[in-house]
């Protein structure tokens, strides 16, 4: 039980620092609600868990090619793009569209789902961090142990989502129209910046 706790703690601190997923929940629970940004942060679990058993089947390599990662870095600045403009261009009508509920829950599913899928980021983190993890778990304990801590770092995963779809939902509930505004402006521009840098990455993954 320790070892769980142990490493649900590291799966909170891996999750923290803020990022593209991270970005987006805070805008998408400030218009829209909890529910949203829950549903947003579940799509990006739903993407780590298939790069974990990726990882653990022994098909992580797949991911390092020259291909593959010049196509999720492309990718991957196509969709922080549009989701960064698309944020930019409701800033203005982003009380009305809270209010319409325009947007359905599979919206921000699938939103999350593609921002954590195609962000290369993600894959050298489980890469570097779970790969190491299971590598460490299964020389010092066996395979069985392997699960209760990947187990572990989902369950940090999940209690940092719902933190943070609690946290922008307050906004949601509390912020008038003009703090919408600004957290609609800095989610999106972050988002901008974040697609930016992907697409530097691919461009020199392209042309070196």
């Amino acid at each position: 039980m320790n070892a769980f706790f142990t490493y649900m703690v590291l799966g909170v601190s891996l999750s923290a620092p803020i990022g593209p997923i991270n970005a987006a929940q805070l805008d998408r629970g400030a218009r829209m609600g909890f529910t949203h940004a829950w549903l947003l942060g579940l799509g990006a679990m739903c993407a780590d868990f298939i790069y974990m058993l990726l990882i653990y089947f022994g098909l992580a390599h797949f991911l390092n090619t020259p291909f593959m990662k010049t196509f999720l870095w492309t990718f991957g600045s196509f969709v922080l793009l549009y989701i960064g403009i698309e944020t930019l261009k409701n800033i203005n009508t982003a009380h009305e569209i809270s209010a319409r509920g325009t947007q359905s829950g599979m919206n921000s599913f699938r939103s999350g789902f593609l921002m954590a899928l195609m962000n290369p980021l993600n894959i050298l983190f489980w890469l570097g961090i779970y790969g190491s993890i299971l590598a460490n778990s299964v020389q010092n304990h066996g395979l069985s142990l392997v699960l209760w801590h990947s187990m572990g770092i989902f369950a940090g995963i999940l209690l940092w989502d719902v933190v943070m779809a609690l946290m922008a939902s307050s906004f949601h509930r509390f912020a008038g129209p003009s703090t919408l505004r600004v957290i609609s402006a800095v989610s999106g521009l972050s988002l901008l910046g974040f697609g930016l840098y992907f697409g530097y990455q691919a461009y020199v993954q392209l042309f070196g």
